[in-house]
C-alpha cells in the first residue's frame, strides 16, 4: 500500500521470490514501480514474480475478498499477533507504506489485521523485514 522506497520494494521482491508468491500487487499512484534499483536489490526475484500495477488498490482487494482470498493486512498496532493467525487457502498480505503504514480504507478492507510485536526498544521493523517475516509465516503455517 504505497511503498515508496525502491530498496524496500526490491527486497520484498526477493522475499515473495523465496516464498513462492504468485503476485505483488502495487498501487499506480504514489508507490515505487519496477526500476533498475528495485531489480537489482531483489536479485532475480523480479524475474520470477508477476509484479502487477493497479489503478484502486482497495478496488482491487474488493475483487479479490469476492473470488475468496483472505486479505491479511499487517499494521504496527493490528489486532492479531501474526503467530496467532489462521490462514485461509488462497491469502494476500497488505504491506503498508514505509512511513504511514496502511492507510485508512485499504485497512478498513482487510479480513483480518496482525502485528509483529517487538520485545526490544524499537517501535517498528522496516517494511520489508516486516514483509518477510510474514511472507514466511504464511508459508510455514499453509
Amino acid at each position: 500500500d504505497h511503498m515508496t522506497d525502491p530498496q524496500n520494494v526490491g527486497a520484498c521482491l526477493r522475499s515473495a521470490a523465496a516464498a513462492n508468491v504468485d503476485a505483488v500487487i502495487v498501487p499506480k499512484n504514489r508507490s515505487c514501480h519496477l526500476s533498475p534499483t528495485v531489480r537489482k536489490v531483489s536479485s532475480g526475484g523480479s524475474e520470477l514474480v508477476p509484479f502487477i500495477v493497479v489503478t484502486n488498490l482497495v478496488r482491487t482487494i474488493k475483487k479479490m475478498k469476492l473470488s475468496g482470498v483472505n486479505i491479511v493486512g499487517a499494521e504496527k498496532n493490528g489486532k492479531e499477533d501474526y503467530k496467532d493467525i489462521v490462514f485461509g487457502k488462497k491469502n494476500a498480505l497488505v504491506i503498508g507504506s514505509e512511513d504511514k503504514g496502511l492507510k485508512k480504507l485499504t485497512s478498513e478492507n482487510c479480513d483480518s489485521l496482525i502485528r509483529i510485536d517487538l520485545p526490544g526498544n524499537v517501535e517498528s521493523l522496516n517494511a520489508s523485514v516486516a514483509c518477510g517475516i510474514l511472507l514466511f509465516e504464511f508459508v510455514r503455517k499453509i
